[in-house]
């Protein structure tokens, strides 16, 4: 089965920032980043590591030609609202989306979605990483925020390991 994601800004950065955007080339067979997300990383810092991430042309960036009236009703960002776009319109894409409201708005559209706890816990479940939760400690060291809730019970049910 091909993986074919597209991703937006918040697993971009975060996972360039802790050092693990390999993450995303050893599951995924194909990445997009639609313009408005490349944008929006774009914007940030000359040294960032999610723009020196873009800039190395690993990504391919698209453009979303037309965005369903349905999807910017839900009033999300440009990014978020771009990378649901191509994953509706685009048959056998997954969206890879962290924001609570984009990922309420996919599962209404039934478009098929993941997180970056989703990709860590992959990464493990394939032997790519030996520890998902101190890749997740690194990860929160650099930004993300997930309760420890959710990432106990995901550490727990999917991989055995336990928070923090």
């Amino acid at each position: 089965m091909t993986r074919r994601w597209v991703v937006n800004a918040s697993p971009l950065i975060v996972l360039a920032h802790a050092g693990q955007a390999n993450l995303l080339f050893a599951l995924a067979d194909e990445i997009v980043v639609p313009r408005a997300v490349a944008n929006e990383i774009e914007a940030g810092r000359q040294d960032d590591a999610a723009r020196r991430l873009l800039a190395t042309g690993r990504l391919e960036i698209v453009r979303v030609p037309v965005v369903p009236a349905e999807i910017i009703a839900w009033d999300l960002g440009a990014g978020e609202t771009a990378v649901l776009a191509y994953a509706h319109l685009t048959p056998g894409w997954t969206a890879v989306i962290d924001d609570g409201a984009a990922r309420r708005c996919a599962r209404s559209f039934l478009i098929p979605h993941q997180g970056t706890l989703a990709v860590v816990l992959q990464a493990k479940k394939q032997g790519i990483i030996p520890s998902a939760a101190e890749v997740m400690r690194t990860l929160r060291s650099q930004g993300f925020r997930l309760s420890d809730a959710v990432v106990s019970e995901a550490l727990r049910k999917t991989v055995g390991e336990a928070w923090p």
